[in-house]
């Protein structure tokens, strides 16, 4: 027997994951685009510098429920994956 509320939430969710997966497909055209200008450049692709700032930006936006840890975390899944893909 299904549960109305249960179908609702999880298409929902399944909703907001497309999301996230199309936004992280943007990201990367976008950051691909970003490392071939460096490369043009012969400018350094990674930043230490910046990735610091990106999370202290990251943990003043967010309103949560995620802790400042999980924040720490999720940028530091979505920054590997973005190198390991570009």
């Amino acid at each position: 027997m299904s549960d109305p509320i249960v179908d609702e939430l999880r298409a929902q969710i399944s909703a907001l994951d497309r999301e996230v997966l199309d936004a992280f497909n943007r990201r990367l055209e976008l950051v691909a685009r970003l490392k071939r200008h460096k490369d043009e450049h012969g400018l350094a692709f990674l930043d230490a510098d910046r990735e610091r700032r990106m999370l202290e930006e990251l943990r003043a936006a967010n309103g949560g429920p995620l802790s400042d840890e999980g924040v720490a975390i999720l940028l530091a899944a979505l920054l590997e994956l973005t190198k390991r893909e570009v």
